[in-house]
């Protein structure tokens, strides 16, 4: 099996600094694990790294997706495979990074996609129910059925709570149900995340923001709806840039945004964390001057390198 490092967790931990010091430290090349920071011209709001923060250090699969673009988990555990095979034949050692929990674990466990046959007709009703009566009502539908999976998505992000709904209509299990089945795992892993007081955390992600705003987010944000208007894309879902739609519009202020944006983030860090408590493969790092030592020490142990 090919030997991974997995450093996960919550936006703002600190998860791609400590990847960059264990690739320089293990001859490591990066894999972003990040279901925003692969679309083109969403760089501050996904806080996808620079080159300055890279430090050299070869990062894949950032940055080559159009906001319009669909790309789906199982898109994603196809592309990775094929890039960690890759780095594992070159003589480096693969290390995925980022908070997209779906993601890491699906590629992890090696979970087998089945082809979802679509329906029209499910999807059209279920359009049409939107529109009616609100995308609230869809949500609340998705609660009911896979209320493991609702947890996990944004009950904006319309496209994917009827993507989830018709997956359970059209085959009669539900997507939590399916990514349960796993296959043999084809990869050696050990997971690291930071381990921040939650108060400390939800501090560094409103000193992030602000970060972000001084960088030029909302010209950024500005640039994606002159663009594209409010098109439920996915790229959309995340936080950072739908929450700037109604401030162009003139229905809130830059103030309300902001603190929306903040608290949308904070939130998000909080399902992260849910997400990745679960898994008892996890070493939590306390983020302490020795953090990148003991996660080398770690890694030598357990992938044997």
């Amino acid at each position: 099996m090919i030997s991974v490092v997995v450093v996960a967790g919550a936006t703002a931990s600190g998860k791609t600094a400590l990847s960059v010091e264990l690739a320089k430290r293990l001859s490591g090349e990066i894999v972003s694990c990040d279901s925003m920071q692969i679309y083109k011209g969403m760089d501050i709001g996904t806080a996808k790294p620079t080159q300055e923060e890279m430090q050299g250090v070869p990062h894949h699969m950032l940055d080559f997706l159009e906001p319009s673009q669909n790309f789906s988990v199982s898109d994603f555990c196809d592309m990775a495979r094929g890039i960690i095979a890759d780095i594992d034949r070159q003589g480096n050692l693969p290390i995925l990074t980022g908070g997209t929990g779906l993601y890491i674990d699906s590629l992890i466990d090696n979970i087998e996609f089945a082809k979802e046959t679509a329906k029209s007709d499910i999807k059209a009703e279920l359009l049409n129910m939107a529109e009616v009566s609100g995308k609230e009502v869809l949500y609340e539908l998705l609660l009911e059925i896979d209320p493991d999976y609702a947890k996990i998505v944004h009950p904006n992000n319309l496209k994917r709570v009827i993507r989830a709904i018709e997956f359970y209509k059209t085959t009669g299990m539900t997507v939590t149900e399916h990514n349960a089945v796993l296959k043999t795992p084809i990869y050696k892993s050990v997971y690291f995340c930071i381990d921040w007081d939650r108060e400390v955390l939800y501090s560094r992600i409103n000193a992030r923001v602000d970060e972000m705003l001084e960088k030029g987010l909302e010209k950024e944000a500005k640039a994606l709806y002159d663009k594209y208007g409010r098109q439920d894309f996915t790229a959309f879902s995340g936080i950072g840039y739908k929450e700037f739609f109604d401030y162009f519009e003139g229905k809130k202020t830059l103030e309300e945004t902001v603190e929306q944006i903040k608290q949308g983030t904070r939130r998000y860090a909080k399902r992260q964390l849910s997400w990745f408590r679960r898994n008892g493969k996890i070493h939590w790092l306390l983020p302490q001057n020795d953090m990148t030592e003991r996660a080398v020490s770690i890694i030598k142990e357990e992938l044997s390198i």
